[in-house]
């Protein structure tokens, strides 16, 4: 989240798309009822199904799964034609007034460069024109046809209402009152809020619905203000602390790109990884990343990362270039035979991955298995699942019997960046660990055997700064860092073996220490461990706004707005004095901590807001996205149509799709499946259900697998509410039990009804009689910038069920 839960009360106008916020995040919808409550904020749910978050709003527009780009991008249109825009906030905080390169075009569908073969594009045209300084052109009048503005003008001049209707199948009515109710925040008195979830993520265009969204909160002048923001709600298994410490394939701790072997050195990885900019008006914050990679490094490999050895970088393995290391293509190595082991921490792959009647074909083909987990689950016990023989299965599984979240002391990081520790409640029970432990005597285990019988490759291990005990408290302290030798910073001394205060202090000599830089003065000698505080006090500014300061700590370096500086003018004054987040006050900045401390813009030694952008602008025209600089709508890798009216380009030309035997698709409008699946959580179960299915009253309230559908189609298919029903893919097949509800509408898409079914994903076969994982039917195609699945849209069919095998009924 750009801003936070209790931030959303400041909002006027609260969009969630992509998110059921009341039943999955009901904490973030806490703060929306207030914003409805105190300030009468409108509440907008833009979503496929009915559902509790609906209720709650003032207004419901259902749209299909899989076109919300169609409808962002109608509403970027409108926001442009109707000059609903942030005029001076656009012009002067955004790349707005930029002239593209010439050579940039877009046609049918597809921007310059791309290879259709290798699915990639060839960027080097995505690009700004800059002058003999090497700074961007600018056109603050907005008459150069290439400045980004008329750029994007002239891109979506395309999604008329007419033509967003009919691909969303969203009324031309609702689609004029949501764009009329979110434009009307762009202006200075206002703010409107965008929340989104796992339904803007799961998707082959998931990263470019949230530019989309990005977009249109730079035109309304929404970044940075109090009750604005892009506002991802995070799931409760530490979701956005996994996220800070490099769950994902592509980052190691802090978002730094992981080494490849296109970087076979320090300084390779750092000339690739560390942008210039000629602009003296930009801060660049990412120039900063040699202190932030050495410090990681320095925090790894102790005192044997050394300026003569790289500071131990040639010990890190390194990714071949261009390969992708997702679980989707690791578990299609696995059906090659490609891995011998591994391990699996508390996820749980055999259920909660797409198409699983693959992934548990490929775990078949494992010499060995490890799996840390509390309870049995799909994966632990996959050997004999439905389907599987355990005597023709050679995989060897090893469960580490796992603590619970109230069994070990810790900390997790909420959707707002809020660290907070929570304290061990009782004693693991039995021979169960805390998951650090576990990983801390496996590892202290392979050391002893390299240290004793030698092996290949020992460096890595053995030039660890490893410990000898799982200690949380003592992690906290080596992800906040050290000073590792007596260091005078603008003329303030910190001696050897003291914590950084702050990620300012790190330093590119080896001199410092930080496992995740943006955790830098989370944990320091003056307030020890902040993500303990519990302190509401608040200065009246903060208080107007519900910062709360001294509450946890917030990354980085506990600014609970991000881009703050964004939400004031030129001279440092508060766009809107009522909702003040920081205000200069001839000397300095009150209010947050601000975005750099540098004076206003208007002083002539201020910096543009936007700092971890290289020019220091929001961008509306974004190069960085493998996909395009402008997200455009491209159907679904599954869809029921055979085209649609924006261009002749259907899909995503970038979006991952694997091709084994196993990963079969529906073409386009097949008739074997014309029906939109899509999928979604519980409130009773959490994720894949594998530790709220263990506690029987969540189990009762929650029993079995269902899938909801409109009257219609039931009425089409002779179906009768609790019915046991098949639902079938081009993989799999998966029996639940029919709901028949006006939850759930047909919609008219392209000339034709579309019908749409949903279905949770939070049951498997370890309980009995709750039917089997909903990802029987979902397919292996990923988003072309993070491979994450497209869960949310797949086509299926449905019938009433002659013989039910998986389901108590």
């Amino acid at each position: 989240m750009t801003n936070h839960y209790i931030d959303i009360k400041n909002a006027d106008v609260v969009f969630i798309m992509g998110s059921n916020a009341a039943e999955h995040h009901p904490i973030s919808f806490k703060w929306a009822m207030r914003a409805k409550e105190e300030r009468n904020a409108t509440i907008v749910h833009v979503d496929p199904k009915f559902s509790r978050t609906s209720a709650r709003s003032d207004l419901h527009v259902p749209l299909r799964s899989g076109t919300d780009i169609a409808f962002l991008g109608g509403m970027i249109k409108y926001i442009l034609e109707n000059e609903l825009y942030f005029k001076e906030y656009v012009t002067e905080y955004t790349n707005a007034s930029f002239i593209v390169n010439e050579k940039f075009s877009f046609n049918d569908g597809v921007f310059s460069g791309l290879d259709a073969v290798n699915r990639k594009y060839d960027r080097s045209t995505w690009t700004m024109e800059t002058d003999e300084s090497g700074i961007p052109k600018k056109d603050k009048t907005f008459a150069h046809e290439r400045c980004v503005l008329n750029m994007l003008k002239k891109h979506y001049s395309r999604y008329t209402l007419d033509v967003v209707s009919d691909i969303t199948g969203v009324s031309k009515e609702n689609l004029v009152k949501v764009y009329d109710t979110m434009g009307a925040t762009g202006k200075p008195n206002k703010a409107g809020t965008m929340l989104y979830a796992l339904g803007w993520t799961q998707h082959t265009v998931g990263v470019q619905n949230i530019r989309a969204c990005a977009m249109i909160q730079l035109l309304l002048g929404n970044i940075g203000i109090a009750g604005g923001g892009v506002n991802a709600l995070r799931g409760e298994p530490n979701v956005q602390g996994s996220t800070d410490h490099a769950l994902l394939y592509h980052i190691i701790p802090g978002y730094l790109a992981v080494p490849n072997t296109n970087w076979l050195t320090l300084e390779d990885y750092l000339k690739a990884n560390t942008p210039v900019s000629k602009d003296p008006m930009s801060a660049n914050w990412w120039s900063n990343t040699p202190k932030y990679m050495v410090s990681l490094l320095k925090s790894w490999y102790g005192s044997a990362a050394t300026k003569e050895n790289d500071f131990g970088y040639k010990w890190i393995p390194k990714n071949d270039a261009g390969a992708d290391y997702s679980f989707m293509y690791l578990y299609d190595k696995m059906l090659k035979g490609q891995v011998k082991g591994g391990f699996v921490w508390a996820t749980n792959p055999a259920q909660s991955l797409p198409n699983t009647n693959k992934i548990r074909k490929a775990m078949s083909n494992l010499d060995w298995l490890c799996v840390a987990e509390t309870n049995h689950t799909e994966s632990s016990d996959f050997w004999r699942g439905p389907g599987m023989d355990p005597k023709k299965i050679k995989t060897e599984v090893f469960l580490l019997a796992s603590a619970h979240r109230l069994e070990k002391d810790g900390s997790i990081s909420n959707s707002g960046r809020w660290l907070l520790w929570h304290n061990q409640a009782v004693p693991p029970q039995g021979d169960s660990r805390a998951m650090g432990d576990s990983i801390v005597g496996i590892i202290n285990s392979v050391r002893a055997l390299y240290k004793k019988d030698g092996g290949v490759c020992p460096e890595p291990l053995l030039n660890l700064d490893w410990p000898e005990k799982y200690d949380p408290d003592a992690m906290a302290r080596n992800i906040n860092g050290y000073f590792l030798e007596d260091v005078t910073i603008d003329g303030k001394q910190y001696k050897k073996g003291s914590l950084v205060p702050s990620f300012a202090m790190l330093q590119a000599d080896g001199t410092t220490s930080c496992r995740v830089w943006v955790y830098a003065g989370s944990y320091t000698d003056a307030d020890g461990n902040k993500a303990k505080k519990r302190d509401a006090t608040q200065t009246p500014m903060q208080k107007k706004i519900g910062l709360f300061p001294n509450w946890s700590w917030c990354w980085p370096v506990n600014r609970r707005i991000i881009y703050n500086r964004a939400s004031v003018d030129l001279n440092g004054k508060p766009w809107d004095p009522e909702r003040a987040v920081i205000e200069w006050d001839g000397e300095k900045w009150i209010g947050d901590v601000p975005d750099g401390a540098w004076p206003p813009m208007a002083t002539g030694k201020g910096k543009y807001p936007f700092i971890m952008q290289k020019e220091g602008h929001g961008q509306l025209f974004g190069p960085g996205r493998v996909d395009g600089p402008f997200p455009e709508h491209y159907e679904p890798v599954e869809t029921p149509i055979k085209k649609h009216s924006l261009s002749s380009q259907l899909s995503n030309p970038c979006a991952k799709i694997l091709s084994s035997d196993m990963d079969p698709l529906a073409a386009p409008g097949d008739e074997r499946f014309p029906i939109v699946l899509t999928t979604y959580n519980m409130t009773e179960h959490w994720c894949g259900g594998g530790e709220t299915r263990n506690t029987p009253a969540l189990l009762e309230a929650e029993p079995q697998l269902y899938v909801e559908m409109s009257p219609q189609l039931a009425q089409e298919k002779g179906i009768k509410n609790g019915d046991p029903v098949v639902v079938t893919s081009a993989r799999g097949r998966v029996e639940a039990i029919a709901m028949v509800t006006v939850r759930i509408t047909p919609f008219k898409v392209m000339g034709k009804t579309v019908h749409l079914i949903g279905m949770p994903f939070a049951f498997g076969w370890t309980t009995p009689g709750c039917g089997d994982s909903t990802n029987r039917l979902t397919v292996s195609a990923g988003d072309p910038n993070t491979t994450i699945p497209e869960y949310k849209a797949c086509c299926v069919n449905i019938e009433k069920a002659t013989k039910v095998t998986e389901l108590s009924i």
